[in-house]
This record gives C-alpha cells, structure tokens and sequence, in this order.
C-alpha cells in the first residue's frame, strides 16, 4: 500500500501570528467585544451612574447637568389672564477625564509553541483588569458622600467609623433607615426601587437574619443588574468583591470596616464606557517595523477615558458597618 505524507500546519490555528501587519475590522470588533465582555461584570459601581458620552474632539472636562425641582404651583390662576413663565434651572457639574490603560507583550517563541491561545487569554485578563480599575476609580469617587449611617454596636449608637466594633452588623433595619433617607430625598429609584452595592462579607450577616428571609422567601425576583442576589422591600441588592472595605479602620485597627451604598437614580455620573471611553488595541506579531526588525513581538493592551463625579449627595445613602463573617475568619 502507497505510503501518502501530510502535512499539518499548525499556524493555522492561531490567527493572530501570521505575518500580516493589519488587523482586520471583524477581528477587531472581536477583541473589542472580548475586553468588554470581560470588563462588564466588574463595572458594578459605573453600572448605576448617569451616563454620559465622551463626544470626539469636545476637550477633557466632561459636563453633567442637573435639573432643579419645579416648586409647587399653588397659586390659584385668574380667569383670562396667563401667568408668568416658569424656568428651568439648570446647574452645570464638571470634572475632568483621564486616561487610564495597561498592556501586555507577547514573544512569537509563545505565541508559536503555546498550547493555549496566549493573545486571546491576555485580552481576558486585560478586560477584567480594566473592569476591576474603572469600578474601583467610580468606587472611591462616590463613597466620599457624606451621607453616611452607622451601624450600632448592639444598643450602642456609633457616630464615627472609629468607633464601630464587632458587632456593628448590617441589618435590615439599617436596610430600611437607609431607603427611607432616600425617600425622604425624593430620590428617584430605579424601576421601582433602590439598589444597594454589598460586600459579601456583609451580606453574609444580612442573609442570616429572619428579615432577609421572609423577603425572599415567596419571591424569585427577576435579577435585573448585574450580581443581584436579593432585595428587601425597596433595595435590590447587587453584591460585589468591589465593594469599599476601610482595613483596620474600627476599635484600634483590629476589624475591617465595609462600605455598602444604598443609590436613587442620578445620584452620580460616570462616562459611558461602551459610549467611546475604551478602545482595545492588539498589535500583530511584524507591526512595528524597525522597532521590531526580526518580528518577534505581539502585543495586547487597552487604554480608557474615565470619570466619575457626584451629582446629588443626597440620593446616595452609605452604611458602614463590620462583618461577623470577616471577625470569625480573622480569629
């Protein structure tokens, strides 16, 4: 029987070592996808904001505006005659974009001998790095609010973040406190309710209690945002690693103190990623010329324009409280 040869090339497999220079647009579209894809779970704090575009050329100060309330018009009409115009009042917030970005560098030897698709796996980890730094930027941006409640040391009121112990613990009842702030406010929430971002360390300790039970005990809320894990009354909970932790901040630097943000709609403003605040950028093994005479780098890496500011302090309520959870894990 004649012997038949053949011959496999394995480059075929990896799309992104062949010698072409250009990427094309539906690659690019697809790493594209790919960053975003991997960045969206981790934008859980720029999940709330109001969204605002990065319009081209339009300069590095992005600018928000808020709408003052109409007072009540309680002032009977005359018949036949038309009263004056009202006006809107318009304020203006500002802040300024910056640009943020990280990239990795890849060898041919790795790109030809690699059994994992190393281009491909680098712009996952660079989708979740660039999620995790534009949420953690909006995170410490919007937990300066001075809109703050504490949780009690068991009947013992805390005023200060110093002074919380170990069984300052979130409850439902700060839950509530917390929602009828933001009521009191006019804060307007989102489809009907508020949304809460939480540590799960913290929500450990809500879950236990009989309040979180009875709330979610006959209901199987549809989960409308990403990492939502319950509601009580008028707050979904959406629970993020994320979430603002103070470490050593309470009795004498021993316990960790955490963040969870209670938030009505428009509380804050952050730039609209998918809106032109991202672009990946995937450079093919021969791209860069002189800088790279014998071909033997590729490269993957994202940059971003981000901001985040504050728009109305008081439809953002943020309870700081310890965790059992994290107390028991120290010990």
């Amino acid at each position: 029987m004649e012997k038949m040869n053949y011959r496999l090339n394995i480059r075929m497999f990896d799309v992104m070592t062949t010698e072409t220079t250009t990427l094309s647009a539906e690659m690019k579209t697809f790493y594209d996808k790919y960053l975003l894809d991997n960045a969206t779970p981790n934008l859980v704090h720029n999940q709330f904001g109001q969204k605002k575009s990065i319009p081209k050329n339009g300069g590095k100060t992005i600018e928000f505006r808020k709408y003052s309330t109409l007072p009540k018009a309680t002032q009977p009409l005359t018949e036949g005659v038309t009263p004056d115009p009202n006006s809107l009042e318009v304020k203006a917030i500002t802040t300024t974009i910056k640009q943020y970005g990280d990239w990795i560098s890849l060898s041919d030897l790795l790109l030809l001998t690699a059994i994992d698709n190393n281009l491909v796996e680098a712009v996952q980890l660079l989708g979740d790095q660039m999620g995790r730094t534009l949420d953690t930027l909006t995170r410490e941006n919007i937990n300066s609010g001075t809109n703050v409640l504490y949780a009690p040391a068991g009947t013992t009121v805390v005023t200060q973040r110093t002074n919380l112990a170990a069984n300052s613990l979130m409850t439902a009842q700060l839950v509530m406190k917390g929602a009828a702030i933001l009521k009191g406010a006019n804060a307007v929430p989102y489809d009907h309710d508020y949304v809460a971002v939480v540590h799960p360390y913290v929500a450990y300790d809500l879950m236990q209690s009989e309040d979180w039970k009875d709330w979610n005990k006959y209901t199987s809320p549809e989960k409308m945002y990403e990492g939502e894990i319950g509601k009580i009354g008028r707050v979904r909970f959406v629970e993020s690693t994320e979430a603002k932790i103070w470490e050593k901040a309470a009795d004498s630097g021993s316990l960790s103190v955490y963040s969870t943000l209670l938030i009505g709609k428009n509380a804050y403003g952050v730039i609209d990623i998918e809106g032109g605040g991202a672009e990946t950028i995937v450079k093919q093994k021969g791209s860069a010329g002189t800088a790279d005479p014998l071909n033997q780098r590729a490269s993957a890496g994202w940059k971003a324009l981000h901001a985040a500011v504050i728009l109305s302090d008081e439809f953002m309520v943020r309870i700081e409280s310890c965790s059992s959870f994290a107390t028991a894990a120290a010990n």
